[in-house]
C-alpha cells in the first residue's frame, strides 16, 4: 500500500478427483481430513469474502479436497484471527486477510495475538480498489470537490461508517479526509454487509469500501461514488475517477490481500498451501473474476510476503498516527 500518501456462513466446494488426477496434482497431507478451513476474519459481503469465494473451487481443485469457508468477523476481525492464531499448524487451517492485520497493532491496546508472529505468512495475493460511496439521498455532492465543499460547511454533521474500528475502511476514510482537510464522524459496524444496508438505507451518510463489495449497487443507483483511491482508475469501473485526479495531488491508498496459517507451519504445508494458491489464482476462471471485480492479482513468495507484512506494520503506526487514532 501506498499513501504518496476486509460467524457461521458456510459453503463446501468439492474436489473433482478426475480432474486432479488428470493435473497431476499430488494429494497433499491437508487433504487427507477432507477440508481445509478458510477462517475469514471478515463478515459476508466484504471484498475478501468476494475473492475468496470466488477463488474457492480453484484452491479445493489444488488442495484435493473440500474447502470450508468460515465468516467470523467479531471485534472487527480480531475474533477471526485469534481462532487461526489457535488452530493447529497442520495446513488445514488457512485465512485470507486483509491490510487490518497490520493495522490492529496501532488501533487496538491489547490484542490476544501476536503480529506476525501468531502467524505464518504464505503470500501477498494482491490488491484490491477501494471507493467511496455516498447515499445519494443524503449527500448531495457527485465528485470530490463537492463532497470536500459539503463537509467543510457543514463540519460535524456528516458521518461515516466502516467494518470496524481500525480497520483499512475506517483508516483510509480517515486519510481521505486529512488529505482534504475535513472531518466527520465514525460509525463502527460489526462488518462491511450491515455497514452497506445501512448506508443504503440512509443510517450513515458515506463510506470507503472495497470495489467488489459495492458494485452492484453502484451500478444500480443505490450509492454514488465519488472517487477511488487508487492511484489510477480500474478497467473493472473505467467510469469512477481516482481522488488523486480530482484535486488530491499524490493520493493513493491500496487495499491488499494474504493468505496465512497459524504459527509453526513445517516447510511442506507452507509449501503445499502456496503452490495452491499460485494455482488458483493464475486459473483462467479465477482470472477473469479477479479483474471484473477490479484486482489486481500478484502472488508474492512466503518470504516477501513475511517482510511485507513486517514493513506494513511499520507504515500503518506512522498513518495512525498521523491522522490522529488513538488505541482503543
Amino acid at each position: 500500500m501506498s499513501h504518496s500518501t476486509s460467524l457461521i456462513t458456510r459453503r463446501n466446494v468439492l474436489a473433482a478427483g478426475a480432474a486432479l488426477a488428470a493435473a497431476g496434482l499430488p494429494l497433499a497431507t491437508l487433504a487427507q481430513s477432507g477440508n481445509v478451513r478458510f477462517i475469514l476474519p471478515n463478515a459476508t459481503g466484504s471484498g475478501v469474502d468476494a475473492i475468496t469465494r470466488s477463488a474457492a473451487p480453484a484452491l479445493s481443485k489444488a488442495l484435493g479436497a473440500n474447502v470450508v469457508v468460515e465468516n467470523q468477523p467479531g471485534a472487527g476481525g480480531v475474533l477471526g484471527l485469534q481462532a487461526l492464531a489457535r488452530s493447529a499448524p497442520d495446513g488445514n487451517t488457512l485465512s485470507v486477510v486483509s491490510n487490518n492485520v497490520v493495522i490492529f497493532p496501532s488501533v487496538l491496546k491489547s490484542l490476544p495475538f501476536d503480529m506476525p508472529g501468531d502467524f505464518t505468512p504464505i503470500a501477498v495475493v494482491g490488491a484490491t480498489p477501494m471507493v467511496l460511496v455516498a447515499n445519494p439521498n443524503k449527500v448531495s455532492a457527485s465528485n470530490a470537490r463537492e463532497f470536500f465543499a459539503l463537509l467543510k460547511a457543514k463540519p460535524g454533521e456528516y458521518n461515516f461508517g466502516s467494518g470496524g474500528n481500525g480497520t483499512i475502511l475506517h483508516l483510509a476514510a480517515e486519510l481521505v479526509m486529512e488529505a482534504a482537510g475535513t472531518k466527520a464522524r465514525h460509525i463502527p459496524y460489526k462488518g462491511v454487509g450491515p455497514m452497506v444496508a445501512d448506508l443504503m438505507g440512509g443510517q450513515i451518510d458515506f463510506a470507503v469500501a472495497a470495489l467488489p463489495s459495492v458494485q452492484g449497487q453502484i451500478k444500480g443507483g443505490a450509492l454514488r461514488p465519488i472517487g477511488l483511491l487508487t492511484a489510477q482508475r480500474t478497467p473493472a469501473a473505467p467510469e469512477i475517477p481516482t481522488f488523486a485526479e480530482q484535486g488530491l495531488a499524490n493520493f493513493a491508498v491500496e487495499a491488499w490481500f494474504a493468505v496465512i496459517g497459524p504459527k509453526g507451519m513445517s516447510a511442506a504445508s507452507v509449501k503445499k498451501a502456496h503452490d495452491a494458491v499460485v494455482a488458483a489464482f493464475n486459473d483462467a476462471a479465477v482470472k477473469e473474476t479477479m479483474a471484473k471485480m477490479g484486482n489486481s492479482i500478484h502472488v508474492s513468495t512466503p518470504e516477501q510476503a513475511q517482510t511485507a507484512f513486517r514493513t506494513e506494520l511499520a507504515k500503518y503506526a506512522a498513518l495512525v498516527k498521523k491522522v490522529g487514532l488513538e488505541p482503543q
